[in-house]
């Protein structure tokens, strides 16, 4: 028997203290770069895109990846090509921790439109109300001192 399966995941985190250092100009590149490790891991890109101090990734994860390794890949990974590149030049890292949340594959085609829509949805809410309901929306408890900063 094979194995099938649809794990969608959004992915989020931001960088280090929340800085807005991922230039407009240049995210593209950042993006590319994250799409190649999702294919070198087997994973789905469906949606990529974020604003200057986070971004969100919406994928179907290969069931032989655990998302806390495939996060840890990526968040070490695009340091290194940020940094070695000189991307952003005030770019210090990004967050310990992150936010993964699983959808039904009913919901992809709306969360794609929702991160793709990142500047805009950004000009009402911040990142940090953000995160909120997305945990809240996901019944995930949390304490606030371990949110993002």
């Amino acid at each position: 028997m094979s194995t099938y399966t649809q794990l969608l995941y959004q992915i989020v985190f931001s960088t280090k203290n929340r800085k807005p250092v991922l230039n407009k100009d240049k995210r593209k590149e950042l993006y590319k770069y994250i799409w190649g490790i999702l294919k070198n891991k087997k994973c789905h890109l469906y949606q990529i895109n974020g604003i200057e101090n986070h971004i969100h990734i919406i994928t179907h994860i290969h069931p032989s990846i655990a998302i806390s390794s495939l996060v840890k890949d990526i968040k070490l990974a695009s340091s290194k090509f940020i940094k070695k590149n000189e991307l952003f030049s005030d770019f210090q890292g990004w967050q310990s921790g992150y936010g993964a949340f699983t959808y039904s594959i009913e919901a992809k085609d709306r969360l794609i439109e929702y991160v793709r829509n990142q500047e805009e949805h950004h000009k009402l809410i911040s990142f940090l109300e953000e995160y909120k309901a997305l945990l809240n929306e996901h019944d995930v408890s949390f304490n606030e001192q371990y949110l993002p900063k």
